[in-house]
């Protein structure tokens, strides 16, 4: 959509530097900016952290190669039976 808006000359240098350098158009500067400063307005609410449960097992069991994604496959599929 084509709107027309006044913006200070040191902020449009500013904005026609940015798109230069990026190779970006000077549209695509100003609308990712817009679009970040309505973000801060509005941020995400904020999740409850979870707590994952680990322990100790001393390691990988024998037989498990973490670099061999089939054969560790095999092994819980195995462990599930």
């Amino acid at each position: 959509m084509r709107t027309t808006v006044d913006i200070d000359e040191h902020v449009l240098l500013e904005v026609k530097t940015v798109a230069a350098t990026s190779g970006r158009t000077m549209s695509a500067v100003i609308e990712d900016a817009i679009r970040q400063a309505l973000i801060k307005r509005h941020p995400a609410p904020r999740r409850p952290l979870v707590t994952l449960m680990t322990h100790d097992g001393g390691g990988l069991q024998p037989g498990v190669d973490l670099d061999d994604t089939s054969a560790l496959l095999d092994l819980m599929d195995a462990h599930d039976r």
